[in-house]
């Protein structure tokens, strides 16, 4: 099992360049030089200013031991996005696919639910057997992620695709695919964002 953390900064949108040079210049080396680190990415909003970072980590230890470190870097990096710090989670890593690698251009969708109590594991297997087998036949897929939160119940799908065309092209079938599963498990479905893939520097192993 891998953990992974993430920051989301509210941005001044004109700063967002600024704030994605020094997280490739500055955040990432710092991480790298840590152990247990395995991979960075970021997504931005260029239109609401809403950026997320995330670290990923060999371990629960790792990521623990990282915090007061990477407290200081996220404060560093939101001060270069010209805005806020809005809060930081931890996740487990419960689903990495990739059918290839995203490359420059590329955008992801993130879609937060709330299944009910003590069904995280059901939402899991949807993802694993019903999600991602949908997505993969879509044009421009290039790969899919889960993260789970136990405490809160909270899950993150994201899905990364080759190009912003390839992302609204994609939007009416897996709004209507998020619909029928949450309605299925007895989710609610809290957010669902689109963002462009900025930073991907991540060495995370299959997980699925």
């Amino acid at each position: 099992m891998m953990y992974a953390r993430s920051s989301t900064i509210s941005a001044l949108p004109l700063s967002i360049d600024d704030g994605i040079g020094h997280v490739r210049e500055q955040t990432m080396p710092s991480l790298m030089a840590m152990p247990g680190f395995v991979g960075l990415s970021l997504l931005v909003n260029r239109d609401s200013g809403r950026c997320i970072a995330t670290s990923s980590w060999e371990s629960e230890e790792d990521m623990r031991s990282s915090e007061s470190v990477v407290d200081s870097l996220r404060r560093m990096a939101a001060d270069h996005f010209g805005g806020s710090l809005e809060k930081v989670e931890e996740w487990e890593i419960a689903v990495v696919h990739r059918e290839h690698a995203a490359m420059e251009g590329a955008w992801v969708r993130c879609a937060w639910l709330q299944p009910p109590m003590g069904e995280v594991d059901q939402t899991i297997d949807a993802f694993l057997h019903t999600v991602l087998p949908a997505v993969e036949d879509m044009h421009g897929f290039c790969s899919g992620s889960l993260f789970v939160n136990r405490s809160s119940g909270v899950t993150v799908g994201a899905t990364a695709w080759d190009s912003q065309a390839a992302l609204e092209a994609s939007r009416e079938g897996t709004h209507q695919m998020r619909m029928n599963t949450a309605s299925r498990l007895g989710s609610t479905i809290l957010d669902v964002q689109e963002f462009e893939l900025a930073i991907a520097h991540l060495r995370v192993p299959e997980m699925a």
